[in-house]
């Protein structure tokens, strides 16, 4: 598996290591996030009893063994209980799987009854935060469902089976899996046409799995340029920081530096360079200088946009990696620029 750098490069004579401090942009989708459902007197009795250590081991192989009853409803409620078991008890999620309770689940999630399905993603969202469980759940085939469901499914089983994805993806090896399975078309759908949580749950998984190169060249035929730049625009969608990151981990593509360029990403990072955070403008002169790197085209694009003026304020006031990045490419910008080249940047659709 070929996994690449984030943003590693270099350029006269200067290293440039990833972008720095990635975590607090993206937060890890922890338990499901939908609401609690109300509760029948069995239900509550059940989950009352759970709280008791010595009847929890009793109620966790019934349920299990209703999750293959020939009824929906009795399906449905156990899917519904172990999801809430796991949801919040992180000493029950081990204890479920070990019950035999995952490739149940997986089959629920091919059900055609929505709420099923999505009861069935979201036990096993709960499921997969335990580390020990991941091996056993992607093993169990649980990758492909999710993929579909994550197609077809209700808004909250699609955001689910992202997080769900987005979790068995930090084992390495089951990146490639993913996106062999199709997940990264339906996550830049979800990324472009979902809600907030949605699109926060989508952009998470899409910078994981695109440590891989092969998921990087997806993403790309899946059009995510579109939606990553409009976001990036947004300033009140709360998305920049997630959106240049991922923007960031593509641009190590040709195809990615040229689609970007395509959907207008050079003067949105312009402008994040001129009015956005510390943060945001570092990552965007570092997007920027990849984009401009091994192209006069590009770079003469970024001088017409006006880029020197705020990378120069950039280089004054930024944190030391945004300055060294935007003295650098103020050097590159700065470099004279063939009268060819200008008139190829005037060709290029923007």
């Amino acid at each position: 598996m070929e996994k690449e750098n984030r943003v590693n490069f270099t350029y006269m004579g200067r290293s440039y290591s990833d972008i720095n401090d990635d975590s607090s942009a993206f937060s890890d989708c922890n338990s499901d996030r939908s609401g609690e459902f109300p509760t029948a007197s069995s239900e509550s009795r059940r989950l009352l009893m759970a709280c008791v250590p010595e009847n929890s081991d009793d109620l966790i192989r019934q349920l299990v063994a209703d999750l293959e009853s020939c009824s929906i409803d009795e399906q449905k409620q156990a899917a519904l209980e172990i999801r809430l078991l796991a949801k919040n008890k992180s000493e029950n999620r081990l204890k479920i799987a070990k019950a035999g309770a995952v490739k149940p689940l997986v089959s629920l999630i091919s059900s055609s009854d929505l709420q099923l399905q999505e009861y069935g993603v979201t036990a096993i969202l709960n499921l997969s935060l335990c580390d020990e469980n991941k091996e056993l759940i992607a093993t169990s085939g649980a990758i492909k469902p999710l993929v579909r469901a994550l197609k077809t499914g209700t808004p909250t089983a699609k955001e689910n089976a992202a997080c769900a994805l987005l979790r068995l993806s930090q084992v390495e090896a089951n990146k490639i899996a993913i996106g062999r399975s199709g997940a990264i078309p339906p996550l830049v759908n979800l990324l472009e046409n979902g809600g907030f949580r949605g699109k926060k749950d989508a952009s998470t998984a899409l910078y994981s799995l695109c440590s891989v190169k092969e998921n990087k060249i997806r993403a790309v035929q899946a059009g995510i340029m579109k939606p990553l730049v409009e976001l990036m625009a947004d300033f009140n969608s709360n998305m920049v920081d997630k959106s240049a990151y991922v923007l960031s981990l593509l641009v190590t593509l040709p195809e990615a530096k040229t689609a970007s360029v395509q959907e207008g990403g050079i003067p949105v990072l312009v402008e994040i360079i001129e009015v956005g955070t510390q943060r945001q403008k570092e990552i965007a002169v570092a997007i920027l200088l990849q984009v401009c790197e091994e192209s006069v085209v590009y770079r003469t694009l970024v001088a017409r946009e006006g880029a020197i003026p705020p990378l120069v304020a950039l280089s004054q006031s930024g944190t030391n990696r945004a300055k060294q990045k935007a003295e650098t490419l103020i050097e590159l910008l700065r470099q004279p620029r063939s009268g060819n080249a200008a008139a190829r940047a005037s060709d290029v659709s923007v």
